[in-house]
Order: C-alpha cells, then structure tokens, then sequence
C-alpha cells in the first residue's frame, strides 16, 4: 500500500474517513481537528500527498497557504480568541505526528496551557457546533 492510500488525511480528503469539514476548494481542506489543543483548533491539508513542507509542490503550497489565511480570519471572527497560532511541523523530532503536510490553526486564549497537540479526545458534537460558527463566517 502506498504511502498516499495509507495516509489518513488523503482518507479524509477522498472522504474515505470522517472529518468535520469546514472549507473546501479544487486542491485544499480545512477540518476540525480531533484532539483539538483548544477550541477552535483546525487544520487546512493539500488534498494531494506531500510529506512536508519541503516536498510540497510550490503552487499547492501557496493555494495551502491562501486557505490557511482565509480560514483563520473565520476562525478569529469566529472564536474571538485572544491570538491565533499557526504551526507546521516537519519531522518526528520537530512534532509532526502525521506525515502529510498540514497547517495547524490554534486559537489561543490568556491563561490557556499552550501546547503543540490537545491529548483528550473532546465531545464531537462541540467540535462540530464550533465547525457550524466557523463556517458562518466563510459564508459556506
């Protein structure tokens, strides 16, 4: 099996596993993350595989990058949180734990425990419940 049909976010992007979708384009996906680090926690994927940033392909990268900003803005609007992290990982030892490249947007709020990765698997109806308000503001 290849590494692409192994790939549980090139699952995700085939919707061959669930995923609270909040945006979606020809090559991007933006979704909920499952062991959100806060509320409000998404990440935006190339819908094709790439391993990490640098084997990402330059064009997708910036169509990654455009999503990763206009989900943000929603996701600001949305939460209201008092900042707003955007981390990428590339490699074990730096913190990525899917290797598919993948853009993390963390809402932060003061006095919050800042984490690279949640560890407590949250009430799916409240991740789908934040999905819904972020979504307004895309318009979706």
């Amino acid at each position: 099996m290849s590494q692409a049909e192994n790939c549980i976010f090139c699952k995700i992007a085939r919707a061959e596993a669930p995923a609270v979708k909040i945006f979606e384009d020809e090559h991007t996906l933006a979704f909920m993350d499952i062991y959100p680090a806060s509320d409000g926690h998404a990440l935006v994927i190339s819908k094709a595989h790439y391993k990490n940033l640098f084997d990402m392909d330059p064009a997708l990268l910036t169509a990654v990058s455009l999503t990763t900003q206009k989900v943000g803005w929603a996701i600001l609007r949305a939460m209201n949180p008092d900042g707003l992290r955007v981390m990428q990982f590339n490699g074990a030892s730096a913190g990525q734990t899917v290797f598919h490249y993948h853009v993390h947007l963390r809402p932060t709020y003061s006095g919050q425990d800042i984490r690279s990765h949640g560890r407590a698997l949250p009430d799916r109806d409240h991740i789908k419940d934040l999905a819904t308000k972020i979504r307004a503001e895309l318009g979706n």
